[in-house]
């Protein structure tokens, strides 16, 4: 087994790279010794506030090279950082907080409303630290981090990590209605790089750039850029014009993006403006592309896709799909490797299980199950999930597949009742739970349809009381105020009744069937 540490990866970059520039972000750009000296000093500062190790951290923050030095600091003073996604609803980043005991919160000055307003409900979060361009911009009791940098030498007391001790726990939804807290191992996330690097086609010298949140999948792929003497080029948001920009000046070679970025670039008018002749790569994932879009993607970039398939509790990939695996002459075969997710990454095995827990045939589905290198270590306080998802070494994860004669998988179904929407993850029990405190709901069904930009998006089938009304325009925003624009259904049908299993259970499976009529898959 690799003995590394995140942190040991880090120290390797910057002892072997010193002078050459690690990030730019904007016109600043960060050597290797900058990132490393700048990580130490904050280390330094979290030790003398008092974090000891083991201790959690919420990230909070937009894509900034703080970010990275924040990381970088946690994973040698061994404090275990919380990734939050900034889309989500603060009452969610309140439990999140609240479920793994966060002893400290780093958030970028853009979310400083949000923080004030979760702040009364933080019940151990002892230490708030701003991310800010200028110190008065922070709030009273908060710290400053660029002052914490700038005020402490690039010094921390060792400490001892083992490669079975967490770096992360990231939250996924849960069909109980209640995230869960995947934790993530050194061991998990160092098998995670050694993946990538291995299955992703990372050259020397890479020039990537980070569009989607550092705190999730952009954040996966810097280590093995780093690695391998690259410069992360980073983006504080997605727009076609600022990526295609930045691809065109910094000449970036590599990039990650979800389906729905590479839809929304695909329509736009300006794209043949810009030269993108140094872009070689583009990794994608987190939600099925559709097959006749991939298509397109080619025909207008070239063969210069590289997609992954997985899932937070075993990070990035699973599968995978190389560049060279898109190039397909015959019609009919393209038309069906663009619909599958690739084939087993090189340290994991896979297993399609059928409802009798027996290996399914080639051709017939079954239910995902895996044993790889990079597994979580399991769900954070939550022995019964862990116990369901990890059963005799193997992970299972909800997705149902078929497989062929070649070892390509081609996802069909899910077994869980996740949607995914524009490459993030939407659990419908969530949305359910706020329907039904609506006085005029009865009964709620939320699933996803297929939607051609985002891939899926949610639909909500309601039942009405006996004399009540409501319009579906009213019940969306009586979501959106409790859990946000992301949740919130985008659309809405009022039914009779809704369909259930002769167990009593909502027959989630026959509701879509009808959405969904006439497609190979019933995920998108």
């Amino acid at each position: 087994m690799i003995s590394q540490t995140i942190g040991g990866l880090y120290d390797r970059c910057v002892e072997y790279y010193g002078g050459h520039i690690a990030l730019t972000y904007g016109d600043r750009n960060y050597t290797y010794a900058e990132m490393g000296y700048n990580a130490l000093c904050i280390g330094n500062a979290l030790q003398k506030l008092g974090l000891e190790k083991d201790d959690k951290v919420g990230f909070l923050m937009a894509n900034c090279p703080e970010y990275v030095f924040c990381e970088y600091a946690l994973a040698k003073i061994g404090a275990i950082r919380i990734p939050l996604a900034v889309m989500l609803n603060p009452d969610d980043h309140i439990y999140m907080l609240n479920m793994v005991e966060c002893s400290t919160l780093i958030y970028h000055e853009k979310m400083v409303d949000r923080v004030l307003q979760m702040m009364p409900s933080l019940k151990t979060v002892k230490h708030f630290i701003c991310i800010a361009g200028a110190s008065e911009n922070v709030g009273e009791g908060h710290l400053h981090l660029q002052t914490l940098m700038r005020s402490h030498v690039p010094e921390i007391v060792p400490v001892a990590i083992d490669p079975e001790d967490l770096v992360g726990i990231y939250f996924t939804g849960g069909t109980t209605g209640k995230p869960k807290g995947v934790m993530l191992s050194h061991r998990a996330w160092v098998y995670t790089v050694v993946m990538e690097m291995l299955e992703f086609g990372f050259g020397r010298n890479e020039v990537f750039a980070y569009a989607t949140p550092l705190t999730h999948a952009g954040g996966c792929v810097m280590l093995p850029v780093l690695l391998r003497k690259g410069r992360c080029v980073i983006l504080d948001h997605f727009e076609p014009k600022l990526l295609l920009e930045h691809i065109e000046k910094e000449k970036v070679t590599m990039t990650l993006l979800v389906p729905t970025m590479i839809y929304v670039l695909l329509d736009f008018p300006e794209l043949r403006k810009y030269d993108l002749s140094s872009l070689v790569n583009v990794l994608y994932g987190a939600s099925a592309i559709a097959p006749e879009r991939l298509k397109q993607a080619v025909e207008t970039f070239g063969p210069i896709f590289t997609q992954f398939f997985g899932q937070t509790e075993a990070p990035m990939a699973l599968s995978s799909l190389p560049c060279d695996e898109h190039v397909i002459d015959d019609p009919e075969r393209e038309k069906k490797i663009f619909s599958s997710a690739g084939r087993a990454t090189l340290h994991t095995q896979v297993r399609l299980v059928d409802e009798d827990d027996n290996d399914a045939p080639n051709g017939k589905p079954g239910e995902i199950a895996v044993r790889c290198a990079n597994m979580m270590s399991g769900y954070y306080n939550n022995p019964e999930a862990t116990a369901e998802t990890i059963r005799n070494g193997w992970l299972f994860t909800g997705d149902i597949a078929t497989r062929d004669d070649e070892g390509f998988l081609y996802i069909v179904d899910r077994r869980k009742d996740m949607i995914v929407s524009g490459g993030f993850n939407i659990f419908p029990r969530e949305i359910e739970d706020v329907l039904f405190e609506h006085p005029a709901v009865q009964g709620a069904a939320v699933i996803g349809v297929p939607h051609a930009k985002w891939g899926e998006e949610t639909k909500a089938i309601v039942v009405l009381k006996a004399g009540q009304s409501v319009s579906g325009k009213e019940l969306i925003e009586f979501v959106k105020e409790r859990k946000g624009s992301l949740m919130a259904p985008k659309t809405v049908e009022f039914w009779d009744e809704i369909p259930l299993t002769n167990l009593g259970k909502i027959d989630k499976k026959n509701i879509r069937s009808g959405f969904w009529k006439g497609k190979d898959r019933m995920v998108s």
